[in-house]
């Protein structure tokens, strides 16, 4: 922890808490950089767990799809933590307005059987795939909490765990070893229209490959993937904005599917 991480982190929970839109922090507790990031959510975890959130039970992984950088300007993967307080399962009714300006994405859901502790890193797609106990289809509930999102830089888009703001959970597949992973298809659909699609592929060739680089992005910060956490490996459709009372559905071949209507 030092001083501008533990500030920078307090003035990022006091508006999402409040459900304040944040601006561009000021040059004093603005992250320099990727490392100086990952610390400030490290200390935007403490607080927002003793704020009655919950503990981190999952992560996302952010941009590893080329729609997505694209849409965020972003050429590299981020990763987040994902809260205990704010996990649905499928289906779901979310209020609306508990959010500023709620997106969807849909995800290809990966839950571990195994921990990746940091001392065993570097880790390969190979070696992370050991640790995958199921397969989910998950809808990723991201909110645009920020005053111009386009204007700010990365490392504060990180610090606030890049975007998220809970998820949907489909039923696990624990018998996903036979199936062709990058060719799985997935679907998003708003109110019965379909609004893009997309396969595993698109994540970084491979969705074990953001795994493996989250276990690695990890262990570079001191940190472990723990059995029993789920992880987000990135959007194969581009973030749909959501109104009230719109009913999402997204599918994913094999995986099956996951609902919620913003009530």
């Amino acid at each position: 922890m030092t001083d501008l991480s533990n500030r920078a982190a307090r003035v990022i929970s006091e508006h999402r808490l409040q459900r304040r839109r944040l601006p561009a922090l000021a040059a004093g507790l603005r992250p320099p950089d990727e490392v100086t990031a990952y610390e400030v959510q490290d200390d935007l975890h403490r607080l927002l767990e003793a704020a009655g959130m919950g503990k981190v039970v999952g992560h996302k992984i952010g941009c590893t799809t080329a729609v997505m950088q694209a849409f965020l300007s972003i050429p590299n993967p981020c990763a987040g933590g994902v809260f205990a307080a704010t996990v649905h399962r499928s289906p779901a009714r979310i209020r609306h307005d508990g959010f500023l300006r709620p997106g969807v994405e849909c995800e290809i859901v990966v839950r571990l059987h195994e921990d990746l502790p940091n001392e065993r890193a570097p880790f390969t797609r190979d070696d992370v795939s050991a640790a995958v106990g199921a397969l989910m289809a998950g809808m990723e509930i991201v909110d645009d909490r920020y005053v111009d999102y386009k204007s700010l830089d990365t490392p504060t888009l990180i610090a606030d765990d890049f975007f998220d703001a809970g998820c949907v959970l489909g039923e696990p597949v624990s018998a996903w070893h036979a199936l062709d992973i990058p060719a799985l298809t997935g679907v998003t659909l708003i109110n019965g229209a379909e609004l893009g699609r997309g396969r595993g592929a698109d994540v970084m060739g491979h969705p074990f490959e953001a795994l493996a680089w989250l276990a690695n992005s990890l262990a570079r910060r001191g940190h472990s993937l723990c059995a029993g956490e789920f992880v987000f490996t990135g959007s194969v459709v581009e973030t749909k904005w959501v109104e009230q009372g719109d009913r999402v559905l997204m599918r994913i071949e094999q995986l099956g599917e996951v609902e919620a209507i913003f009530e």
